[in-house]
C-alpha cells in the first residue's frame, strides 16, 4: 500500500466563525467545514486556540482516512508534543477499532505518524467557571442535566449538527444552547460508497469532543463534561490481538487521555470528564424516573441521527439500543410509563428474543452499538422474571430457563446488587463528585 495521508493545516476566520479543514489522499482533496458563532477574535488568536484547532484536524480526518486506512499519517505543517503524538495514534487505531475488525483490515501497531516535534509549553488560559454539556438526545445527557442542577453548575447545552431528540431535549431543558454546524465533504461521502473504498464507524465522540474543545477556548468554558457510563468501557471482540470496542471514545481510558491533551494545549484550564462514570446503565436509568418531563422528548435510536434526517417515530422498537434501553427502565419504570414512551412492550414481542438474546451474552457477541455491559443486561432482565408486571411477557418467558442455566441466580442477583453500587473508578474532579454523590443517593 503506497497510500499516505495528508492532514494540512486548518484555517479559521474569526469574523465569521468558520473553520476549514483539508486533506489529501493518493490524488482526491477534501475540505470539512465547522461553522461556529461568530466568536470573540482575541480568543481564536491565543495558542491554546490555535494547538486545539490543529489537533481537531487531526481528529476530524479519521472520516477521510478511511477511505483506504493508509499506513502513513502526515501533517508536515503541525507540531505535536510527544503525548499528542500518542493521542494521534490512539484515535486512529483503537477509535477505529471497530473499522478495521469490520473490514478485516489488520493495522494496530502498524500506523506512523510523520510531524514535526513541538516542545513549547501553553500558558494557562483564563476560562469563566461553567460546563458546557453535550447533549446527544437520549436519557444520559438528561441525567447529567439533573445532577448539575442540583449540585448548582452552570451550563451550556452543546451538540453538532442538532437534529431530531436533541433539538426537543434541549427545548424542553430550557437553556440557551451552543451549536456548530459540521459539513463533510460531499465527495468523500460519495466514495464511501464505491467499490475499492471503505467505510465503517468512526470515534464520533472523539470528533465531538475536539469541536467542543474549541467552543470552550471561543466562548469561555472551563470544562466540559460528558455522559459516558462506566459500561462504555466494555469492549466487542478481540481482533488483530487488541479488544476492540466500539464506543472507545466513550471509555475511561480514552477519556483521561483526552483530557490530559486539553488540559496540556490549555495550560491546565480546560477540564474534560463524564459526570455518569462511576453509574451502571441501569443506575441512570434509575435517576432518569425521577423526572417525566423528558419521556416523550428523548430517544437513543439510532434511527434519529441518520445524515438524511427521520421523521418517524421516536423509537423504531426494531434495533438494539431501543432493546436495551426499554430492558434497563423495566426494573425501575412503572409499566404503563414505559409503554406509553415507547408505544409497544418490546418484551411481549418474540421477534425480539434473538436481540434481547445477543444483549445478554445468551447468543452471539454483543451488538455493534452503544449498549451496556452483556452482565448488566442479563442481571435487568432476571429481575423482571420475578417482577409482577414483566415476568408473564413472551421474551422473558422464553429467555429465563437459558438465564439461569447460563448464569445461576445466585451471580445473577450479586450483578443485580452491583449495577446499584456507584464505581469509585472515574474522573470527576473531587469536589465535584462528592457533590453528585450526595445528591445521588
Amino acid at each position: 500500500m503506497n497510500a499516505q495521508f495528508l492532514i494540512e493545516r486548518p484555517q479559521f476566520d474569526a469574523e465569521t466563525g468558520t473553520a476549514r479543514f483539508a486533506y489529501g489522499l493518493q490524488d482526491k482533496h477534501f475540505v470539512e467545514v465547522l461553522q461556529f458563532p461568530p466568536p470573540a477574535a482575541s480568543a481564536a488568536e491565543t495558542a491554546a486556540f490555535r494547538k486545539l484547532l490543529d489537533l481537531t484536524a487531526i481528529v476530524l480526518g479519521v472520516s477521510y482516512f478511511k477511505l483506504l486506512a493508509p499506513l502513513e499519517i502526515c501533517a508536515p505543517n503541525l507540531t505535536l508534543t510527544d503525548a499528542e503524538r500518542a493521542f494521534v495514534i490512539d484515535v486512529y487505531e483503537n477509535g477505529l477499532g471497530e473499522f478495521y475488525a469490520r473490514n478485516n483490515l489488520l493495522r494496530f501497531g502498524r500506523l506512523s505518524v510523520s510531524a514535526p516535534h513541538d516542545t513549547t509549553t501553553n500558558p494557562a488560559l483564563a476560562l469563566p467557571d461553567r460546563a458546557l454539556l453535550p447533549i446527544g438526545g437520549g436519557k444520559d445527557s438528561l441525567v447529567s442535566v439533573d445532577l448539575l442542577s442540583h449540585v448548582g453548575i452552570a451550563f451550556t447545552p452543546f451538540a453538532v449538527n442538532p437534529k431530531g431528540p436533541i433539538l426537543t431535549s434541549v427545548d424542553r431543558i430550557g437553556t440557551q444552547p451552543l451549536y456548530v454546524t459540521r459539513t463533510l465533504d460531499q465527495e468523500m461521502i460519495r466514495l464511501s460508497r464505491e467499490p475499492g473504498y471503505y467505510n465503517g464507524h468512526v470515534p464520533s465522540t472523539a470528533i465531538n469532543s475536539m469541536i467542543a474543545a474549541l467552543c470552550a477556548v471561543l466562548f469561555g468554558y472551563d470544562r466540559i463534561v460528558l455522559s459516558n457510563e462506566r459500561s462504555a468501557s466494555e469492549g466487542n471482540i478481540v481482533f488483530d490481538g487488541r479488544e476492540t470496542n466500539h464506543q472507545y471514545s466513550k471509555s475511561l481510558d480514552f477519556e483521561r487521555l483526552l483530557a490530559d491533551v486539553l488540559a496540556g494545549a490549555t495550560g491546565g484550564a480546560l477540564q474534560y470528564f463524564s459526570l455518569l462514570r462511576p453509574y451502571s446503565e441501569a443506575r441512570i436509568a434509575s435517576f432518569f424516573t425521577r423526572e417525566t418531563k423528558f419521556d416523550h422528548v428523548f430517544s437513543s435510536c439510532n434511527r434519529n441521527f441518520r445524515l438524511a434526517g427521520h421523521d418517524g417515530p421516536l423509537w423504531c422498537g426494531q434495533c438494539p439500543k431501543c432493546h436495551f434501553v426499554f430492558l434497563i427502565f423495566a426494573p425501575f419504570m412503572h409499566k404503563d410509563r414505559l409503554l406509553s414512551i415507547f408505544g409497544q412492550n418490546l418484551l411481549d414481542k418474540l421477534e425480539n428474543e434473538a436481540s434481547f438474546r445477543e444483549l445478554s451474552g445468551l447468543a452471539g457477541q454483543k451488538p455493534w452499538e452503544c449498549v451496556g455491559e452483556i452482565l448488566e443486561a442479563a442481571a435487568c432482565l432476571y429481575s423482571l422474571t420475578r417482577h409482577a408486571d414483566w415476568h408473564q411477557d413472551a421474551v422473558v418467558k422464553a429467555l429465563k430457563a437459558d438465564l439461569f442455566r447460563q448464569y445461576g441466580e445466585p451471580a445473577l442477583q450479586a450483578a443485580l446488587a452491583d449495577c446499584l453500587i456507584d464505581s469509585r473508578n472515574h474522573h470527576i474532579p473531587p469536589d465535584l463528585a462528592a457533590k453528585v454523590a450526595a445528591y445521588a443517593v
